[in-house]
């Protein structure tokens, strides 16, 4: 196996940024300069390849956002810091997704909402639920996770939920889950729960707003399909 200095110049991912750019790399390319180094008959651009295109990771770049410590270090190559290295490249990427998602954020604008929510929800493989708390003037107040469920069914307690907005002095709320299928379809499940959720918020004076379900880049608003009237 060739060394990185073995390489034709053209075939370095360092060089080939610098000469290009790197959104000329390939996600492998990109991947061998965070981790810099490879290990012993391997360098860092075929380790890269490898744990991007391997059976065992199936997914390639998006299944990264998946992997815990534990699950890194087990690879040939990948110790604690460049496990750590990755991770921190994940949350960066979330962060940033997020950050320019957040100069349109309305929460009138259901598509804004997802987009500005997306990375912190697509990736888990659980179904995890927030809750947004808004005032008078629909500006967010408070946001909290309310449940953490199987990859099924994410377990709701609407008097949790309504004291959450309670003690926030919230006037209305929207709810997000995501789905770890990938599907942002709502189940019966998650119409009927929303629905009483609805009923019961509009007996104590608090509007659900929206319930938007996340999908893999995708979502669906219950206040756009018109489950939510």
């Amino acid at each position: 196996m060739k060394t990185m200095k073995e390489l034709n110049t053209e075939e370095r991912p360092y060089e080939k940024c610098e000469r290009f750019g790197p959104e000329n790399l390939t996600d492998s390319e990109l991947l061998a300069i965070l981790l810099r180094t490879g290990t012993r008959g391997e360098n860092s651009l075929e380790l890269a390849k490898r744990i991007l295109y391997s059976d065992y990771f199936n997914g390639g770049l998006l299944s990264i956002h998946r992997w815990s410590m534990e699950q890194l270090i087990r690879i040939k190559g990948i110790g604690k810091v460049k496990a750590i290295q990755i991770l921190c490249l994940c949350e960066l990427a979330k962060r940033l997704s997020k950050a320019s998602a957040g100069p349109e954020l309305n929460f009138n604008a259901p598509d804004t909402i997802a987009r500005y929510y997306m990375e912190d929800l697509r990736h888990q493989k659980q179904e995890s639920m927030k809750l947004l708390m808004l005032n008078t003037k629909s500006r967010l107040i408070g946001e909290t996770d309310i449940s953490r469920g199987t990859v099924n069914s994410a377990v709701i307690s609407p008097r949790e939920l309504f004291v959450e907005a309670l003690q926030k002095d919230a006037v209305s709320i929207i709810l997000l889950h995501n789905h770890p299928s990938g599907d942002p379809a709502p189940s019966k499940e998650d119409i009927l729960i929303t629905r009483r959720i609805y009923e019961a918020g509009m007996m104590i004076g608090i509007e659900l707003l929206d319930h938007i379900i996340i999908g893999n880049n995708c979502y669906s608003s219950m206040r756009e399909d018109r489950i939510l009237k």
